[in-house]
């Protein structure tokens, strides 16, 4: 069994960091030391950090390749090689595919993309064709017609990991901002009758369908020990809606409240990367640095830029103060075990050879080197 070793690297395991060596063998982590190693062949990281892969358990970077611009789809198949790709020079070694079920209207072509979406990761599943390790992640929309027929057919597929109950109706959640929802519309060419008219319609809707659809959703996932999550979570009365139904992972909480309400009911909480980057939400919510420096944040998802995510973390070290094993366990230990994954997440004898080096730039962290299972990939 060939070995490789990476030696004159920092690091970073759980609880530390560490000058160290790792060995890697069949797809392995096999040995962790400390010091450099001699031993011919051995690969010197130059002082670099080496931390565990990546796992997203949330991103829609393949609707951005499938969709470059607005009137220009992408073929499936080449969309998902460079979604990959950008996935894996990332970090990116462990990857949920947020694929959206239901339409509200938002974008019709969604549907078409998890449908072929599907089909091509089935298709390239096991083949090594792939850089990093994808899995699915359903994202049902609640007050959506159409959403138990669409699970339906998939719900069993190997590949699903993870569900999430998502409700995109206006004036709830992510837009619970009716003025800012209208700005949105009016930007898509809609008449102020033609918004009011569709707002009215989805509040119907919802109020008939969301309920009924919450609860087919549930029962058609319960035979499977799947990854459940809420998304957009705005109250308390939500998160305890969440917790009774066996909901366990708070998406994206909006507010500060419902995020501690969801820590202090046993869930996990899940924080988007790119909001770290930028500053602040981009639709508006809360800030997700404030959310680690409360202590309410479990994991980072990348949402829909992939390099945001070890950026993120390293923010997070300069400006929340949570240490560095800290910040990096929230893009990898923390979401592996959200995600149900026990065998990655850390530097550790035993467990995948998914590997980051990554070297500091002007405070900006590069990555230098990716390795799955052992393999380097990127």
């Amino acid at each position: 069994m060939t070995e490789t070793i990476l030696t004159d690297a920092r690091l970073i395991l759980r609880e530390e960091v560490l000058d160290g060596t790792i060995v890697l063998a069949g797809g392995n982590i096999i040995d962790v030391q400390p010091g450099r190693s001699h031993a011919p062949g051995a690969i010197a990281c130059d002082g670099d950090y080496m931390m565990p892969g990546v796992v997203d358990l949330h991103t829609d970077n393949l609707e951005r390749q499938v969709m470059p611009r607005i009137s220009a789809r992408w073929p499936s198949r080449s969309a998902m090689f460079a979604h990959d790709a950008q996935c894996a020079v990332a970090g990116v070694t462990t990857v949920f595919d947020s694929l959206c079920l239901g339409d509200l209207g938002f974008d019709k072509d969604r549907l078409r993309t998890f449908r072929e979406g599907v089909a091509d990761l089935e298709a390239l599943s096991g083949t090594n064709a792939l850089k990093s390790e994808h899995f699915l992640h359903l994202r049902c929309e609640m007050p959506a017609l159409d959403v138990l027929d669409l699970l339906d057919p998939v719900a069993d597929k190997p590949l699903v990991q993870m569900v999430s109950l998502m409700d995109h109706s206006p004036g709830v959640g992510q837009y619970a901002d009716l003025t800012r929802y209208r700005a949105l519309k009016e930007r898509d060419g809609m008449s102020a009758l033609d918004i009011e008219r569709r707002i009215n319609h989805l509040h119907d809707q919802r109020a008939r369908v969301r309920g009924p659809n919450r609860a087919g959703i549930l029962a058609r996932v319960a035979g499977r020990d799947l990854a459940l999550a809420s998304h957009d979570d705005e109250t308390e009365a939500e998160i305890a809606e969440n917790i009774a139904d066996g909901i366990m992972i708070s998406e994206f909480p909006v507010r500060l409240v419902a995020a501690q309400a969801a820590r202090a009911g046993g869930m996990t909480v899940i924080a988007g990367a790119p909001n770290v980057v930028r500053g602040g939400s981009h639709s508006g919510n809360v800030n997700a640095a404030d959310l680690v420096c409360a202590g309410v944040v479990d994991a980072f998802a990348s949402d829909y830029v992939p390099a945001a995510l070890i950026e993120a973390a390293f923010i997070c070290v300069n400006t929340t103060g949570i240490t560095l094993p800290q910040a990096i366990a929230m893009l990898t230990d923390n979401p592996a075990r959200m995600g149900k994954l026990h065998d990655r997440g850390r530097i550790e004898a035993g467990l995948r050879a998914d590997l980051v080096r990554v070297r500091q730039h002007e405070g900006y962290p590069v990555v230098r080197g990716v390795w799955r299972a052992g393999e380097r990939v990127a």
